[in-house]
């Protein structure tokens, strides 16, 4: 089968309240998959299109949040558009550079992406690249998460490559032992394993960035890279075993999206020559200059592969 080179992206996009530092709130558009598109569009050449796949609204906020993915160059042809609902919100709030967040979501129009099963197993065939997180999947009825995971096995059987961020937030699930046996279950039907170890070590209780690669190894995942933060970068397969320490940061303000961000530089550059060295490289050099700007979408950076 033929696969066009399409970086799908599918989860909830949100109206992000981001502090200007100086006691006011800037207004834009973020969430976890959406800024890995985002950065994933800035990343891949002009050969690649990058695409999102949730639902909105038809109210004004969520027209603004369409005509804003368009802007960012990223195709809105797989959004599914409610009459009934709109779109969800969330407020950062910062301490010392890390965020927090409170959030507005519980009858977003994302929580149905996936009701329509017909159009979620296509438009996921359709791509070279299927990426999605944790709250993916947290956001969904238990019905559609089945959905959603059997979509992912099709496409994958197909040969779209599936990219995932377990990006655990246990309040967004029905208790934790479900939160960790889904991700589990969708770290198995994944190429890419994108762990952050902070979350790995709270709710998985893994030692050490190690352990954690390797529990996804055993899961079925095809290739895991574990971040820590300031530490070093993991990554490993089957096969190889890799570590890789990033360069020191000068000025920390903001964190938000310093994962979503490595995840793209990563994917971008991977697949442009599946060079791991590279891609971790231009994960970590992404991400360290998002977290010195405040708000999770930081405008920087030309193109990273060539075709």
């Amino acid at each position: 089968m033929f696969v066009p080179k399409t970086f799908l992206a599918v989860g909830e996009c949100m109206v992000e309240m981001a502090p200007t530092g100086e006691g006011t709130y800037k207004m834009g558009f973020a969430g976890d998959t959406l800024n890995t598109a985002w950065y994933a569009r800035k990343c891949l050449p002009d050969s690649w299109s990058v695409g999102y796949l949730s639902a909105v609204g038809q109210d004004q906020v969520s027209g603004r949040m369409i005509d804003f993915l368009k802007s960012s160059g990223i195709d809105t042809g797989e959004m599914r558009t409610l009459g009934d609902r709109t779109v969800g919100l969330y407020l950062i709030q910062l301490e010392g550079g890390e965020r927090s967040f409170a959030y507005w979501r519980s009858q977003s129009a994302a929580r149905l992406l996936a009701a329509d099963r017909a159009h979620l197993e296509q438009a996921m065939r359709k791509a070279a690249l299927v990426y999605f997180s944790g709250i993916s999947l947290a956001i969904l009825p238990e019905s559609d998460r089945k959905v959603f995971l059997e979509c992912l096995k099709i496409a994958r059987s197909g040969g779209t490559q599936i990219a995932f961020d377990p990006n655990l937030r246990p309040r967004l699930w029905e208790d934790a032992a479900t939160m960790r046996e889904c991700v589990t279950a969708a770290a198995g039907l994944c190429d890419f394993v994108m762990p952050s170890f902070e979350d790995e070590f709270t709710h998985f209780k893994d030692a050490t960035p190690q352990e954690s690669a390797e529990r996804y190894l055993q899961a079925g995942a095809g290739m895991v890279v574990v971040k820590n933060g300031s530490e070093e970068v993991v990554w490993a397969s089957d096969r190889d075993f890799r570590s890789f320490q990033p360069g020191p940061v000068p000025n920390v303000v903001d964190t938000t999206a310093a994962g979503d961000s490595f995840n793209a530089a990563f994917l971008a550059t991977f697949l442009a020559g599946g060079d791991v060295v590279a891609s971790v490289e231009a994960g970590a050099a992404l991400a360290g200059r998002v977290i010195q700007h405040r708000g999770a979408l930081v405008p920087c950076l030309e193109p990273i592969g060539q075709d």
